[in-house]
């Protein structure tokens, strides 16, 4: 078994922006680029390894050769692969949208619903986003307000900084505000349904599909309850910060500042994406140079590794 370095698919949504080709040196033939897909074995764009044996191959077809050893115990209980993390460059703000939860997405969509955490890497000043509503509100006055146009006068807004991090559990409506460059870890899915977009045209220049009535049977109308990050551990070589935790996945916040040594054991892979700074990724069989905006899959039962440098990452594991 050996570390992955993988190169994202990449999407180029009419809000999204320019940092993820100028900053993190995303590759693209378009103008702009919304959001990057670092770690997916997703149809709708999928990973692919670059260098080693494995070079070229999408991550599904790499996986496949290495064998479900790779995605551990925890991984492999899944019927599809369980993750899919993202950067997203929102130059102007996101649809006002939901997902749903597992037995509704299986039942309607054929896919896993979509619990998910955000963690905002970098965000101009006044920004915000939405995350649920701002108190109580029922089924029928979600739909008018949604009709009328007025539903942002009962959502939650946040103001935001970098570091900040929000756990968003399938059926809370959210919204992502413009200026805000934020990683996502997220189960391995692509529903959504779009509740409100500002009245704003597509590149067709139609009003962008609404998914109303679908929202309106998966959305939790109650204001949303996301339990906060953990405090940061300091451990030899730097601190470790626990971001979110539930049956998907485990994101950890990584501030890397000499030598940090981990275990990738035979219960799940992990996925290191780096977000500052540079660093060494040492392994029983060999060494790899990581620089901002890399993204590499650990297979489990890799075994120990160690990190070196000065460095923020994030860790996500099943």
């Amino acid at each position: 078994m050996i570390p992955l370095r993988l190169t994202p698919a990449c999407k180029d949504y009419l809000w999204g922006g320019t940092k993820l080709i100028t900053e993190y040196g995303k590759q693209t033939d378009k103008d702009k680029m919304a959001e990057s897909w670092e770690l997916s074995c997703h149809p709708d764009g999928e990973s692919r390894v670059a260098g080693g044996p494995y070079d070229g191959l999408t991550l599904p077809e790499a996986l496949e050769r290495m064998g479900t050893g790779a995605l551990g115990e925890r991984g492999a209980a899944f019927s599809q692969f369980p993750l899919l993390i993202k950067l997203i460059d929102a130059r102007d703000r996101i649809s006002i949208q939901v997902h749903p939860d597992d037995a509704y997405a299986l039942r309607v969509e054929g896919e896993y619903g979509k619990t998910e955490m955000w963690y905002v890497v970098d965000c101009e000043e006044g920004a915000g986003l939405y995350l649920g509503f701002s108190h109580p509100v029922g089924r029928e006055e979600f739909a008018q307000r949604i009709e009328e146009g007025t539903l942002e006068q009962v959502l939650r807004r946040v103001p935001v900084k970098p570091g900040d991090s929000f756990f968003i559990p399938a059926g809370t409506l959210h919204a992502i505000g413009a200026g805000i460059l934020i990683a996502e870890i997220q189960q391995n899915s692509n529903t959504t349904y779009r509740v409100y977009d500002y009245g704003r045209l597509g590149t067709d220049g139609k009003p962008r599909p609404l998914h109303v009535e679908k929202a309106l049977e998966v959305t939790d109308t109650c204001p949303a309850n996301t339990p906060a990050p953990g405090t940061p551990k300091v451990c030899p070589g730097g601190s470790v910060t626990e971001l979110a935790s539930c049956r998907y996945f485990t994101a950890e916040a990584v501030a890397l500042s000499g030598r940090l040594e981990d275990t990738c054991d035979g219960g799940s892979f992990r996925h290191l994406l780096v977000l500052s700074g540079q660093a060494k990724l040492c392994w029983a069989g060999g060494e790899e140079t990581l620089r901002k905006g890399d993204s590499l899959f650990l297979p489990a039962g890799l075994g120990p590794y160690a990190l070196e440098g000065e460095a923020k990452l994030l860790r996500s594991r099943v």
